[in-house]
């Protein structure tokens, strides 16, 4: 069994989610500090991913990296290199369609974060650089490993957008799911169904991690309320 897919699927969910993490909270932070019109266009548009088809932000993508599309032809002039059917273009893929899920989660938790406690942080002459990642990001800590977790399963189990933007070419290209998928259709049975277990046994470890999660949270907000 080769196991280059399930490395490669790995590596793309890792870097994908270390870019939603930042992306997302740097976002989820600005709109919910904005105005309610400004945050009802900026939410629409921050989370129209995820509920496009996959294949349509494939099609995107390709229309804005594609060899002959203006961005990727300058950064095949300028670098020489191509955005897509490579490995790395399955990040692009998986980034697009696993930010909305640590968005929205990122979003939920900073906006029922207590704001008296970023004001008594800054009347003690803090910075807001300070109060962010002091105060306010241990505060909202549960939702934030909530969101990155989720987003790394998505991007763990993305077919749709990669498949297209990255293609499937056996140790290079190949992940889990395109994997499967091209097993299945030249009648491989017994190998993807290997690679389902695969899939079903990460997949556990998610949810398993997303219940401790949110069993480990539920004391803390008891005595929050105790109190």
């Amino acid at each position: 069994m080769d196991w280059y897919p399930l490395l490669n699927s790995l590596r793309i969910a890792a870097v994908s989610t270390a870019a939603v993490y930042l992306l997302g909270i740097w976002l989820a932070d600005v709109v919910a500090r904005a105005p309610r019109v400004v945050k009802g266009a900026l939410d629409v548009v921050l989370t129209l991913p995820l509920v496009l088809p996959p294949t349509v932000v494939g099609y995107l993508l390709l229309v804005l990296l594609g060899p002959r599309r203006p961005i990727g032809a300058w950064v095949m002039a300028t670098f020489g290199t191509k955005l897509t059917m490579t490995w790395y273009s399955a990040i692009f893929a998986t980034v697009v369609v696993s930010f909305p899920l640590m968005y929205r989660t990122a979003r939920g938790a900073f906006e029922s974060f207590d704001q008296s406690l970023a004001d008594a942080g800054r009347t003690l002459g803090k910075s807001d650089a300070w109060v962010f990642w002091r105060v306010k990001m241990p505060a909202c800590r549960q939702g934030i490993i909530a969101g990155s977790v989720l987003a790394f399963a998505r991007a763990l189990g993305e077919y749709g957008a990669t498949s297209m933007v990255a293609g499937y070419t056996p140790g290079s290209t190949a992940t889990i799911s395109t994997t499967v998928y091209q097993l299945w259709r030249t009648g491989e049975d017994g190998l993807a169904f290997q690679w389902v277990l695969v899939n079903l046994a990460i997949s556990a470890v998610v949810l398993l991690a997303m219940n401790m999660l949110e069993a480990r949270s539920r004391p803390a907000r008891s005595r929050g309320a105790a109190a």
